[in-house]
């Protein structure tokens, strides 16, 4: 006497149109509520109060992002790669058509609170600092990347000539020029990774002084970061205890901008 299962699997041509049916009707079943959950999560987001100026449970997600990032993969000792020099090529001019003319003799870094007293900068006092050169990618959140030779003084020598406080947690900078009052732009950073490295304050792109398109007198490099904080045509460091304010965090984009 046969002892098989109930769920043997019979053969033929009729269990193969049956197994077709079942697998056809799976798959509607499965689409069905995989379509109504994900029409109910954005009717769900669509109700939801605005935090930072998105939506909370979009913002709850970045900042989940922030805190895996910051957390797990960033690193003081880990390094961004870095390629031969003759792989730099020039970026495009990301100020959108916009780009400010700059009186290099007039421009000045105002670095306030340093020693308790606010101080000016010239180019000339960053350029007596160890100089850096770097090959680095820098990595657009629109999804293009381009390798870029840069010169400049790393921030944490920066940092040595202008300490930070003993409760700085964060660095503020900021571009205001002259020329587009309304276009101001500010990023701010965590201290960490304004210390590592390879950030640098850069003077030279591929060789040559920065041009105007490319942030002159002084931009950020930070390959470590995504390239919404290399910010250009810096006007202004400061330090802070706590987070300051970042213009594309307030267009909705996470904060921390890691790679």
């Amino acid at each position: 006497m046969s002892n098989e299962n109930d769920d043997t699997i019979a053969e033929g041509p009729e269990a193969e149109a049956r197994i077709r049916r079942i697998s056809r009707r799976a798959f509607l079943q499965a689409a069905g509520v995989v379509l109504a959950g994900g029409i109910g999560l954005y009717e769900f987001n669509k109700r939801a109060p605005v935090s930072d100026n998105i939506k909370s449970p979009l913002r709850a997600m970045l900042n989940f992002n922030d805190a895996v990032a910051s957390g797990l993969f960033f690193s003081p000792s880990h390094r961004a790669r870095e390629f031969p020099r003759s792989f730099a090529v020039e970026p495009k001019n990301n100020y959108k058509g916009d780009t400010p003319t700059v009186d290099l003799a007039a421009w000045r870094l105002s670095v306030p609170g340093v020693g308790g007293n606010a101080s000016s900068i010239d180019l000339g006092a960053i350029k007596k600092m160890p100089i850096v050169d770097q090959t680095t990618e820098l990595k657009c959140i629109e999804g293009w990347s381009v390798i870029v030779n840069w010169t400049g003084a790393r921030f944490v020598d920066f940092a040595k000539a202008y300490p930070p406080p003993p409760d700085a947690k964060y660095v503020s900078f900021l571009s205001e020029p002259t020329d587009f009052p309304d276009e101001r732009y500010y990023v701010g950073i965590d201290l960490e990774s304004a210390l590592h490295p390879q950030t640098l304050l850069a003077y030279e792109m591929n060789g040559k002084p920065l041009a105007a398109a490319h942030g002159a007198p002084l931009r950020l490099v930070i390959p470590t970061k995504y390239g919404i904080k290399n910010i250009k045509l810096i006007t202004g460091i400061a330090y802070s205890a706590t987070r300051p304010a970042d213009y594309w965090f307030e267009q909705g984009y996470d904060y921390f901008a890691g790679l």
